[in-house]
């Protein structure tokens, strides 16, 4: 197939998604096409079935917001006829699914179909697009694409809850590329964190208030005092230097690391005993699945698709939003014995391998071809 991916091509988890997504498939043999405003972060090697397109807006003086949406519908038009296009692939429905549906209109004046699958990836939905500014736009957008995937269970019943939405909405959750995402041996690299031996917990997001942060750091001030241990802060955003403040003010600022933004988030989960995830909502929760991939148990909460990954008294355990007095009281039954602390690792790492990219890949396969023979569109496999 000849698949179009629009997505964010940032740190976000729907482009982390998107470009992985599209990875796969250029090694399955698909030729797949990016169209978004710069080259994806994960988009890191070459390959020669894979191809990036840039979105260009016109930046005019009449304009105070650059009209990213037309520009981006424009290149979906210029890029289906030139490299003939099978399907488009939208990833986070905000301006994408829109777009989508301009660009289908405008090909089919030529009797180009050019049929587009949504995929809703959290906020998009549950926050942004309930929006009186967005809502009727991405309602309608999504009732008007001819494919709906969901990367949860929980999502989905959200977009049911939150729009009128008249088609069916196809769980496909996300995925773990194995590859990349392992347990590999670090050890010098955890004694530089920790020289006495000190359990490592971890945290990695975007810094926004809907983490909570400072849960995370209210949480380890607890564990630290029964728990030798160390706690890394991956990652920046508006609520960093609310954290810092609350880590001088409970005086754990020696156990404590803040380490902004990194690359290759693996090589510090490889070296982590907990991996802590408070947050308000989470349509899934992929920074708790890339843990648990390199063999890390999860604390978090119980919000949104989390008990959909994080198997409780399992995989690790779950506590209500905000109860990080109860996160603590887990963390440290985990953390005091070495033998359950084994246990729970790898009872992580073999709930993570359900989702393998390799087990998901050809849910993604099927769904294309299932929306294509809808359309009655003819393609190569």
């Amino acid at each position: 197939m000849r698949i179009g991916i629009v997505c964010y091509p940032t740190y976000g988890g729907s482009g982390v998604v998107a470009t992985e997504l599209g990875k796969a498939l250029a090694k399955k043999g698909h030729q797949v096409h990016f169209i978004t405003y710069q080259e994806p972060v994960r988009l890191d090697s070459f390959h020669e079935n894979i191809f990036y397109h840039e979105v260009s807006a016109l930046d005019y003086p009449l304009f105070q917001y650059q009209p990213y949406e037309s520009a981006l519908a424009s290149k979906i038009v210029d890029v289906a006829r030139f490299e003939k296009l099978d399907i488009l692939h939208v990833h986070y429905a905000i301006p994408h699914a829109s777009a989508a549906m301009i660009a289908r209109s405008i090909l089919k004046e030529s009797g180009y179909n050019l049929p587009f699958v949504t995929t809703l990836h959290g906020t998009d939905i549950t926050l942004v697009g309930k929006d009186p500014s967005y809502k009727p736009v991405v309602e309608y957008s999504i009732n008007h694409s001819d494919g709906i995937t969901s990367v949860s269970a929980s999502l989905r019943d959200d977009t049911y809850a939150n729009f009128n939405i008249r088609n069916k909405i196809e769980v496909i959750p996300n995925f773990i590329d194995f590859e990349r995402f392992r347990k590999t041996d670090k050890e010098h690299f955890k004694k530089a964190i920790a020289p006495s031996g000190e359990k490592i917990l971890i945290h990695i997001s975007n810094f926004r208030k809907v983490k909570r942060v400072e849960d995370v750091v209210r949480m380890f001030s607890k564990v630290v005092k029964k728990i030798s241990s160390k706690l890394l802060l991956v990652g920046d955003g508006p609520e960093r230097m609310g954290a810092e403040m609350l880590c001088r003010n409970l005086g754990i600022c020696d156990h404590v690391r803040f380490l902004g933004k990194q690359d290759k988030v693996e090589d510090l989960l490889a070296i982590s005993d907990l991996f802590i995830l408070p947050s308000e909502t989470e349509s899934f929760g992929l920074a708790a699945l890339e843990a648990m991939a390199c063999e890390v148990p999860v604390i978090s909460s119980n919000a949104g698709g989390l008990p959909e990954i994080n198997i409780e008294g399992k995989t690790g355990y779950m506590s209500d939003v905000g109860d990080y007095e109860d996160m603590a009281k887990h963390a440290i039954y985990i953390l005091e014995d070495e033998v359950r602390l084994q246990e729970f690792k790898a009872n992580a790492f073999a709930h993570a391998r359900t989702f393998d990219i390799d087990n998901i890949l050809p849910q993604y396969e099927a769904y294309y071809e299932r929306t294509l023979r809808m359309n009655d569109v003819e393609f190569v496999i």
